[in-house]
């Protein structure tokens, strides 16, 4: 993922940074506790293909 991407990317619903997580190829916004994911290098910012951060996961962003 680009640093430049990840530098204008915002959370579609609350506006907010996103967390590039390297790992499981996901943008995680904190505010909203939801993960988006990343295809082929293109994140997918559509509320159907995000998931909610389990409680193990919430715990971690706070």
């Amino acid at each position: 993922m680009e640093k430049r991407l990840l530098d204008i990317v915002v959370c579609p619903f609350c506006k907010g940074k996103l967390h590039y997580d390297k790992k499981t190829q996901e943008l995680i916004c904190n505010f909203d506790k939801l993960a988006f994911p990343i295809r082929n290098n293109i994140p997918i910012m559509l509320l159907e293909q995000a998931r909610s951060l389990n409680d193990d996961e919430k715990q971690k962003v706070k």
